[in-house]
């Protein structure tokens, strides 16, 4: 297997690592905001919206990048 092969295979498993970040942030943005910093809450909420963004242009970068040729 060559180098570029393995790229594929890489960009998703830091995708998959982004995309659990963000839910285990998530689930501390909650706590705090639960525990009265409710502009602390919304301010992380509000960084973690890029990733929800840009969420779809990966998924289908890497659906090229993986098929078969």
């Amino acid at each position: 297997m060559s180098n570029a092969d393995l790229l594929p295979s890489l960009l998703f498993k830091i995708n998959q690592n982004q995309l659990a970040l963000e839910v285990a942030i998530m689930e501390l943005t909650n706590w705090v905001g639960q525990r009265g910093s409710g502009d602390v809450a919304e301010n992380v909420r509000g960084a973690l919206e890029v990733i929800t963004r840009d969420e779809e242009f990966i998924n289908m970068t890497l659906a090229v990048l993986m098929a078969p040729e």
